[in-house]
Parts: structure tokens; C-alpha cells; sequence
């Protein structure tokens, strides 16, 4: 496709977007922005040696800069490695927020992945995440967030729901329970190393599993209920703190989105689909490494059950894009029709394994999220993209969506298209954020947000492995 067809087709050209080199870089020293070396929380040769090949290989300076900054400011700023009972053990905060995620803490270390065969210290980095995750499902499968230190007591003391010490924040979100087993059956498959796969790690697959058979509500509602004083009403659940009620279709409920929003209709399709692929990918290594025929049919059996589940619940017929996957549904036949930009998405599906790329159902939600038929998406002066109502306001596109766009396009235009929008949207910071005003990138949230940089970072070495031509933008 000719650039200036789908800058057409993609609505740029009549909302005079128009993408200006040097709109940030005038006056800009391409100076690294990175911590002393030794104020890094932790280096990795592999990735450092990545980082000089991809600034002598890469001729623009902006890019070459932004890759130095963001693609090792997890390492640099966010990890906390240590030996603990004989065993790695990683600390992972998100960046501002002295908090470790399920979600975050295992996206940010995902794409140092590659690099593992290289640099066994930095091996032994991961194995410590899968270490430390595994004890953070083992501490409570419904939490989303936990501290390092176990005794801690977190801040929101207003919730009526079960905070033990050790947890930041209760919020039940399927995803939460889907990365650990994502990281861990990738780090198996780039490294053959078995040691991470112990008798705990079983058990929190058990309750992994154990988890979504409650959360499918088939029989009651459960034992999980969240609400709290708050003037978010995304901050808490209705009805009691058990949300809006389901009719129980094989689906499993989440309370909360990635965004750690509330969902409005608790069937989340896109962390649903993201549970099939868990759980599948659990079953193999619960397979290979224990043997236990039992524990690998009844993940087996939940995938199934929930994935035909999909294809009898999740699509909806839209009167412009016809078949799309729906944002969530109840069962009652009531559907949300939107994307977030958190992901799990719609749109990042495939980066995810979730769904092919060249599912034609997910080709026309691609359409339609990256519509303005999505409430959620927004096109202004310096970008487009997908933003979400967790920053309370309007008009706010999370760079993760961008990136998220990028990773599963399979259209060289597409592609330069993101690497321009988030090229001139660091707002002359050097790093992703959070998000950013659709006509103001200074106006953004979160200057230390780790997972964006990463994933940029990520998003930047893969255009540079297989189409760096793209890379000239």
C-alpha cells in the first residue's frame, strides 16, 4: 500500500497530521539519560552489546537515542536481584510505584528474553521474576500487586475485602494469573532450564487453576469481593463488591481490567483469550516436567471449555465492520463494544499468542478499534491511538497501544507510521510514559514508566531484526 493511500485510509491526511522531524529533537543532545553505571540496579552484557549494534546500525539519532534510554530502563531502575534460600529472587517495581505486578513485572523483563543464551547472569535475572511471581500467586491468586517486603501493610486501609501484609493491591484481574505462565513457558523454551518448575510452582498452577474454575461462577458467586471508599467509581465493585452479575457460560469472570479498572460486564474477552493460551502453555510444562496426566488434561480441559465459550460468546455483528470480538459480554446476551490500551487487548491479541493476526474476525475489531466507532480511540494534532478512562480524562493515548499497533501489524507503512507517532510524541523527554495528550505530548502521566520503555525498546529491536529499512523514518 502507497504511504499517502494509508495515510488516507487511516483519516491522517484530513486531520492534518502531519509528522515534523524535528518537532522535539531542535535543540536536543543526544546525551544517554540512563543512571551512572554504577547507580544501574543491574547490566546486562547481552543487552548492552544490543544497544551499540542497534546505534551504529540505525542512522537516525533520535531513534538510536530512545533505544539507549527506554530499552534497558528496567534493568537500569527497576529490578531488585538477590539470592534468597538458595533460589534467584527478583524484585520488579513498575517504576513511580514502589509496587510489584503480576502484569508489569513480567512484560518488562519479556523482551530481555531474546538475550538469555547470551548472558547468564541476566538468565538468572528472569529465573528469579518466575521465583518471585510464583510466591506472589502462592501468597493470593485474587491480588494483582505485592511488596517485596512480606510484612508490609498497604496503604488502602479503607477496603472491605482481605489485605494480608505483603499486598499492594487486591484487584482481580485474569491477566495477573496469565503472565507469570506466559514468561515462565517462554523462558523453558529459550532456555531448557527446568529449575524455576518446583513443587511450589506446580501448586500455583493448581491454584491458578483452581482460581478461574471459581472466578467461572458456575455454582455461586465465589469467594472473591472487592469495594473500597473512593470517588473512582472504577475503583471498586458494585453489588456488593462482587460486580454486576454473569450468566455462566464457561467464560471466567474479571473483575478488573489490565488498566486495573473495573470492568463494566465481568466476562473480559480479551483476558479470556489470553487464558486458553496460559493455560495451554501450562499444561505443556506441567506435562513435560512432572508427568502428572491428571493436573495436564484438567488445564487442557479448561482451555477448551473456555475457548469454545469464545466462539459461542464473544463475537458481535457491528453494522460497519460486521463479525468483531466484543470488549466484554455477561452472558445475557449484553456486550461492550470498545478497546483499552492496556494490554491484554483486542488489539494486542496476537502479540500475545492469543488470536492468529490473520484471524478475519480479529482483522475487522483491528478495524474497528482503531476507529473512531471506539470510544476510546483519538486522533489529535501529533498522534492517534487508543487510550481508556484510568487517567480520568479525555483525550489520552497510551503509548502502549501505539506499540501494541506496531507489534502486530503486518504493513511496512503501519509500522513507520507508530515508530513516527512515538518518535515525536517523548515530548523531548528521551522516554515512553504512560500516556499523552492527543494534541500536547508534554502533557502526559507517568515521566518512569517502565513497561512502555521496555516495550518500545522491544518494539524497536524487532522492526530492527526482520525490516530495519523501516527504521528510516
Amino acid at each position: 500500500m502507497k504511504r499517502s493511500t494509508f495515510l488516507q485510509q487511516a483519516g491522517l491526511l484530513s486531520a492534518g497530521l502531519i509528522f515534523n522531524k524535528n518537532l522535539f529533537a531542535s535543540g536536543i543532545e543526544y546525551k544517554s539519560l540512563r543512571p551512572a553505571l554504577a547507580k544501574r540496579n543491574f547490566t546486562s552484557k547481552a543487552v548492552e552489546e544490543a544497544i551499540v549494534q542497534f546505534k551504529s546500525k540505525v542512522k537516525d539519532p533520535e531513534l538510536g537515542w530512545l533505544f539507549e534510554n527506554c530499552f534497558p530502563n528496567t534493568l537500569d531502575t527497576t529490578v531488585f536481584y538477590a539470592i534468597k534460600e538458595a533460589r534467584p529472587d527478583t524484585y520488579v517495581i513498575t517504576g513511580d510505584i514502589d509496587a510489584m505486578w503480576l502484569r508489569d513485572s513480567c512484560a518488562q523483563v519479556w523482551p530481555y528474553l531474546p538475550f538469555v543464551k547470551k548472558d547468564e547472569k541476566l538468565r538468572q535475572l528472569i529465573a528469579g521474576v518466575i521465583n518471585r511471581q510464583t510466591h506472589c500467586v502462592l501468597e493470593d491468586p485474587y491480588a494483582n500487586a505485592f511488596y517485596k517486603d512480606d510484612t508490609k501493610v498497604s496503604e488502602w486501609k479503607s477496603d472491605y475485602t482481605t489485605m494480608k501484609p505483603g499486598i499492594h493491591e487486591r484487584k482481580f484481574e485474569i491477566d495477573s494469573l496469565c503472565y507469570p505462565i506466559r514468561l515462565a513457558h517462554r523462558y523453558w523454551k529459550e532456555t531448557g532450564d527446568t529449575k524455576p518448575f518446583d513443587a511450589n510452582w506446580k501448586k500455583a498452577v493448581e491454584l491458578i487453576l483452581q482460581t478461574f474454575k471459581e472466578q467461572q461462577r458456575k455454582t455461586s458467586r465465589g469467594p472473591y469481593h472487592f469495594q473500597r471508599n473512593t470517588h473512582t467509581p472504577t475503583d471498586t465493585l458494585p453489588m456488593g463488591g462482587y460486580g454486576f452479575p454473569v450468566k455462566p457460560n464457561g467464560l471466567i469472570c474479571s473483575m478488573f481490567r489490565p488498566s486495573d479498572d473495573a470492568t463494566i460486564y465481568p466476562y473480559l474477552i480479551p483476558s479470556n483469550f489470553f487464558a486458553v493460551i496460559s493455560l495451554k502453555q501450562a499444561a505443556e510444562i506441567v506435562d513435560a516436567v512432572f508427568k502428572d496426566e491428571k493436573l495436564t488434561l484438567d488445564l487442557k480441559s479448561l482451555a477448551e471449555e473456555v475457548g469454545d465459550a469464545l466462539q459461542k460468546h464473544a463475537v458481535a455483528e457491528h453494522p460497519d465492520f460486521g463479525k468483531i470480538y466484543a470488549f466484554e459480554v455477561d452472558g445475557f446476551g449484553n456486550k461492550s463494544l470498545m478497546d483499552d490500551a492496556n494490554i491484554p487487548s483486542l488489539l494486542a491479541l496476537p502479540y500475545l499468542d492469543a488470536v492468529s493476526v490473520s484471524d478475519p474476525v480479529y482483522q475487522n475489531t483491528r478495524k474497528f478499534v482503531l476507529s473512531n466507532s471506539n470510544p476510546f480511540f483519538y486522533r489529535g494534532k501529533t498522534a492517534e491511538g487508543i487510550g481508556g478512562p484510568h487517567v480520568g480524562k479525555d483525550g489520552m493515548i497510551w503509548p502502549l497501544s501505539i506499540i501494541a499497533r506496531g507489534l502486530t501489524s503486518t504493513n511496512d507503512e503501519e509500522i513507520k507510521h507508530c515508530i513516527r507517532m512515538l518518535k515525536a510524541n517523548h515530548a523531548g523527554t528521551g522516554f515512553m510514559h504512560e500516556s499523552f495528550n492527543k494534541d500536547n505530548p508534554a502533557d502526559f502521566t507517568r515521566s518512569w514508566f517502565a513497561w512502555a520503555n521496555t516495550i518500545f525498546g522491544e518494539f524497536l529491536w524487532e522492526t530492527y531484526q526482520q525490516k530495519p529499512q523501516l527504521l528510516h523514518v
